[in-house]
């Protein structure tokens, strides 16, 4: 894997977030006939598959988490299509891995242990993930502690209360200052969209995440009660294409919680396309989070490479 891109972020701009307006019917309108006039076929949707697997975050964030697991799942990262299946399409050498293993800190030296070599990077989730209402000192301790360990990128959660008021000098500097803690480590900025009341709230949200430093933006952390949607992604990738074209710099994104199936996975790599381009359908600008995906696409391969479905076990995580 490249480099990562590094957001160097800019001054607060309030003029930059009086523009931001979304029409949600026409947002829904965008994306509701996506798949329908979109649809992927063949040796295309092989490939697409293919890409989606290795811009996968594979995530375990349970509390019941141990060790032995985050190795398992480390090793699926390593090898997460089985031999047999990747011979079948003449890709017995492609060197496919997934974008990274997300963890929480306890379980970020174990999993840079069982990645040594391989290439994929350990993401830890932090700052009083997922409600992130812990004391800033102790935030910041976090990210820190995380990146020491061995973690090359930091999932954070921004305040809500900052989204939902408005405060969009407080968000800044919030996420300004977690940038600092990350130091050399990329920093992913979870927005918890489910959580902002309308989609112009989300927009602003990305921007101003994005003015302070992030060098992705996140849509969920997964255990909101909405998490990632079609319509959602389209507001934040508009952001993200207007900061580009305001900075000149590539912001990432990662749509998180709820994507299961290879369907949703190629709808979403679909709109990142048209959206923002071929740049973005890498791992370097693009990410799922996800825990169950990884399993679906390999079942979806394992029918176009045999004709039939394999029952889902015959695929597990960790």
């Amino acid at each position: 894997m490249s480099d990562m891109l590094i957001n160097q972020g800019t001054a607060f701009h309030a003029d930059w977030l009086e523009g931001i307006r979304v029409n949600k019917s026409a947002v829904e309108r965008r994306t509701s006939s996506l798949g329908g006039r979109r649809a992927v076929k063949k040796d295309s949707q092989i490939a697409f598959m293919l890409k989606a697997i290795s811009c996968i975050d594979l995530t375990t964030l349970a509390g019941d988490d141990t060790p032995g697991r985050v190795r398992r799942l480390c090793g699926k990262a390593r090898r997460p299509v089985r031999a047999d299946i990747l011979e079948a399409f003449g890709l017995a050498d492609m060197q496919l891995t997934t974008g990274a293993v997300c963890v929480y800190h306890e379980m970020v030296e174990e999993a840079v242990a069982a990645l040594d070599g391989s290439g994929v990077p350990v993401a830890a989730v932090s700052t009083g993930f997922p409600a992130g209402l812990a004391p800033m000192e102790t935030r910041l301790e976090e990210i820190k502690r995380s990146v020491a360990a061995g973690a090359g990128e930091i999932d954070i959660v921004v305040t809500r209360a900052h989204v939902l008021t408005g405060n969009w000098q407080a968000l800044y500097d919030e996420v300004k200052t977690f940038k600092e803690a990350c130091g050399p480590a990329l920093m992913k900025s979870i927005l918890a969209t489910g959580e902002h009341g309308n989609l112009t709230q989300v927009g602003k949200a990305s921007m101003v995440a994005m003015m302070a430093g992030s060098d992705f933006i996140k849509t969920s952390t997964g255990m909101e009660g909405v998490n990632a949607t079609l319509p959602v992604s389209l507001v934040m990738m508009r952001q993200i294409r207007d900061f580009h074209e305001k900075t000149g710099q590539k912001v990432g994104y990662k749509p998180a919680g709820g994507i299961k199936t290879a369907k949703d996975a190629v709808l979403y790599l679909a709109l990142v396309k048209e959206e923002l381009g071929r740049d973005w359908l890498e791992p370097e600008l693009f990410r799922f989070g996800a825990s169950s995906l990884l399993g679906d696409l390999e079942r979806q391969l394992e029918y176009h490479a045999t004709g039939a479905y394999s029952v889902a076990y015959r695929h597990p995580m960790g």
